[in-house]
């Protein structure tokens, strides 16, 4: 059985503050992300303006899983977030599940962001202020899938 939102206060498609902040946050996670992508797949300088060592960061054993760039995997999981909300709005029935999904993917993302939050620090000595972004973003995804699924429930 599907569970059609209702009881869940769900039945309308409502983009208030909180959708319309986590998307701003996606986007901006998303744009960030892919250029951190495009600095790693065609070896170039990241633009850091003295402010951090995106480069040393950006090429340590760390910014890799199995071969793919961790940018690139962040890009897909913003863009993963960006396409659950629209979905949500979309077809509202559906809205609770969608809702889960963004934070289960948001909790996913900042729990591995604090790693590498943690490598950059601990290990690497150097701080990427393009990684602080979007750990940033996800942290505050991560929040706002929170106080959405809080507002859902208790509209029930």
């Amino acid at each position: 059985m599907v569970d059609s939102g209702e009881g869940l206060g769900l039945a309308r498609a409502r983009w208030g503050w909180k959708e319309t902040t986590t998307a701003i946050l996606a986007a901006i996670g998303l744009v960030d992300s892919l250029y951190l992508a495009w600095i790693k797949l065609t070896n170039n300088t990241a633009a850091c303006a003295g402010i951090g060592d995106c480069d040393a960061v950006n090429n340590s054993r760390y910014a890799e899983v199995a071969g793919i760039p961790i940018a690139l995997l962040g890009a897909l999981g913003y863009l993963a977030i960006l396409g659950a909300l629209v979905a949500e709005r979309r077809w509202p029935q559906a809205a609770w599940t969608l809702r889960l999904g963004i934070f289960g993917m948001a909790l996913a993302g900042a729990l591995y962001s604090a790693y590498l939050t943690y490598i950059e620090l601990a290990v690497l000595d150097a701080v990427c202020p393009f990684c602080v972004v979007s750990a940033v973003c996800m942290v505050g995804i991560l929040i706002l899938s929170v106080l959405r699924l809080r507002a859902a429930d208790a509209e029930a």
